[in-house]
């Protein structure tokens, strides 16, 4: 579960991405809305089922001027080869220490295994939703395009 509620501000983080560039949520300030997704492990059944669902909406996302950014304790060589392998065409940024993980205050399930949260961000850095279920590994990409979807109509 994440400690943030719709309405907080998020908090900048810093990290290195599969490719080994560094990436700051602020880059994506006054662009559009940035989902961050954090999950337990590459290449495990229910992380790669919810990496291929975001793939799978990839262009739903873009079309909504969405940035989506998964966050996990894997490496950047980790990250690289999971990327590869399911063609996923979206961030994924290596928190080794689990430091950004607590930083949202996304849980361990059961005292061990990493949370899986999504949190949907505005382009000016403002909570929007905040999804959390370990099991509903697909779920999460439904949730956020449709925080997402929900944002614009508000908006337009």
């Amino acid at each position: 579960m994440s400690k943030f509620k719709p309405g907080a501000s998020a908090p900048d983080f810093e990290l290195e991405d599969q490719h080994g560039d560094t990436v700051r949520l602020s880059d994506y300030h006054g662009k559009g809305p940035v989902v961050i997704y954090f999950y337990p492990k590459d290449d495990t059944g229910g992380c790669t089922a919810e990496a291929c669902a975001f793939r799978d909406d990839f262009e739903r996302f873009q079309a909504a001027g969405a940035a989506i950014l998964g966050i996990s304790s894997d490496s950047v060589a980790g990250h690289k080869k999971f990327a590869s392998k399911h063609s996923l065409p979206f961030t994924l940024l290596a928190d080794p220490n689990g430091l950004v993980r607590k930083q949202y205050g996304v849980s361990n399930t059961l005292g061990f295994m990493p949370g899986r949260s999504t949190i949907v961000v505005d382009k000016e850095g403002v909570v929007r939703h905040v999804f959390t279920s370990q099991f509903e590994f697909t779920k999460h990409a439904e949730e956020a395009l449709k925080a997402i979807e929900a944002t614009a109509a508000v908006s337009r």
